[in-house]
């Protein structure tokens, strides 16, 4: 045997020897977990191609969240779907829509959690876009004003964290005005600075029905062949007062995930969208893929390119391979 031969396999043997060696690790700090809030009371509609998930009423949306909590899981984010929807998206700052009452039910429920709201008009317009349409397309700068709107309303309802995911241009400044205007000022802006126009939102335009009626996103969304330019929009909304960039989706975007994380100064958050939840439920379902393994496994790639938390539809299932109920984590906290 030649001297010095280097055995990497002494460090895969045993499960305790790869823990030890292990390089990329996932917490349920780093989970975010999204849900779909509807109107009504007592609602549970479940989203045929998401498994496991459901249009739900700010109550139950609530009990998801505290149930979410005593898994572990510290982040919930909001997506709302209104009982109307019009051309300028209006519910999307309806002081007593889903949204702020879900979040307000959240908060005084379980204080512990981090609730996020999803920023845009897509799931309120009646044509599907995200913004105001003028006779080009969408107007972006008529729509930065409801997107401030929007998110004020969610930060007045208790809201820790905003996420713009319209992705027009100036509206992460435009929304830090209007919440230092009205003394938001701790409020987090988590900015979708990295959104392609991707094949992989099939399962999410389904659950909000925001597919545009007409035309596509990719006037405002981004061009999936480039990198450069995304690591341009994560320092442009630094500069405009993000306090975290997100890349999204996430998988076949690893490359893009690790460029913005060696470029920006701030937490980079990676979002698994539902298209890849659904794609990975599908080839389970076929006997093709060990599920548990492979979400795992798609989960801390996102972690290794560089993603400091993971936004995603596993959360539960993550939760319950990772974590320890929430109240027994904190016990054991206390006596360290």
């Amino acid at each position: 045997m030649t001297a010095g031969l280097y055995r990497g396999r002494r460090l895969r043997r045993t499960p305790a020897l790869r823990a030890i060696a292990r390089e990329t690790r996932l917490s349920l700090d780093q989970i975010v977990a999204p849900l779909f809030v509807c109107p009504g009371t007592q609602v549970r509609d479940a989203i045929a191609s998401m498994p496991g998930h459901a249009r739900l009423s700010p109550d139950l949306a609530a009990q998801e969240a505290a149930e979410l909590a005593d898994l572990g899981v510290r982040s919930v984010l909001l997506f709302g779907i209104p009982a109307t929807k019009d051309a300028r998206g209006s519910g999307a700052w309806d002081p007593e829509g889903p949204v702020p009452d879900a979040i307000r039910r959240v908060k005084h429920d379980t204080p512990e959690l981090t609730v996020w709201a999803d920023v845009c008009l897509c799931e309120y317009t009646d044509h599907g876009h995200c913004g105001l349409l003028d006779t080009s397309g969408v107007d972006n700068d008529a729509t930065l004003p409801l997107l401030a709107n929007a998110a004020l309303i969610y930060a007045q309802a208790g809201a820790d964290v905003v996420a713009p995911s319209d992705m027009m241009d100036g509206r992460v400044a435009a929304i830090r005005a209007a919440l230092d205007g009205a003394g938001f000022t701790q409020t987090v802006i988590v900015s979708y600075a990295v959104k392609y126009a991707s094949a992989f939102y099939g399962p999410f335009r389904d659950a909000a029905g925001s597919t545009p009626r007409t035309g596509d996103r990719r006037a405002y969304q981004m061009d999936p062949p480039n990198v450069r330019e995304a690591v341009r929009e994560a320092l442009a909304d630094v500069r405009e007062g993000a306090d975290m960039v997100m890349v999204k989706p996430g998988l076949p975007y690893l490359d893009v995930i690790r460029a913005v994380r060696e470029r920006v100064d701030v937490p980079v958050a990676a979002y698994q969208v539902s298209g890849e939840f659904a794609m990975l439920h599908a080839a389970a379902d076929r006997g093709w893929i060990d599920l548990p393994r492979a979400m795992a496994e798609a989960t801390i790639a996102l972690r290794r390119a560089g993603a400091d938390l993971v936004i995603t539809y596993f959360a539960r299932e993550l939760a319950a391979a990772l974590g320890q109920p929430a109240r027994l984590a904190a016990a054991v906290e206390t006596l360290r």
